[in-house]
């Protein structure tokens, strides 16, 4: 992202923070209209979910100014997401939920270089996040083949 891509995702969510609730209640009732699925996947009060979804939304806006902060971050919050049975394809719908909301939120002032900001600063949040659950599916199958090899070796020694 350029900086004036990421001047424009930050300064329009500052339009957002003032309805945030608002915004958060839009997201995750359309999340769930588009992909029902989804639902089991958020646990506890949708208010509560809707608070964190926005903090984490501002936290990652701020840290496209300093990505070497934000990049470990957003791959520890993926491996989380990813023990939450979060999927690879679903990265995709909240994307365009999130985009969706947005319009929402800003009306007019989401414009076409907002709308193409803001998709360039998903598709890094989601990539990143991404790479962080497959780190985590790589060292948990790690952990399960090295598991095995020590059973295996339990076994031999010991038949």
């Amino acid at each position: 992202m350029n900086p004036e891509q990421i001047a424009l995702v930050q300064s329009s969510f500052e339009d957002v923070r003032p309805i945030a609730e608002v915004a958060a209640g839009l997201f995750y009732g359309r999340l769930f209209d588009t992909d029902p699925e989804l639902k089991p996947l958020f646990k506890g009060d949708v208010a509560q979910q809707g608070r964190m979804l926005m903090s984490v939304l501002s936290a990652a806006v701020k840290g496209l100014s300093d990505l070497d902060a934000l990049v470990p971050v957003l791959r520890n919050l993926g491996a989380r997401h990813h023990t939450y049975g979060v999927q690879e394809a679903h990265y995709v719908t909240v994307g365009s939920t999130l985009l969706w909301t947005l319009s929402q939120g800003l009306g007019d002032k989401f414009t076409p270089e907002v709308r193409a900001a803001w998709t360039d600063a998903y598709g890094l949040i989601a990539d990143v996040m991404q790479f962080g659950a497959l780190e985590l599916q790589r060292q948990q199958r790690h952990a399960r083949e090295s598991e095995r090899d020590h059973r295996r070796a339990r076994e031999l020694t010991a038949g």
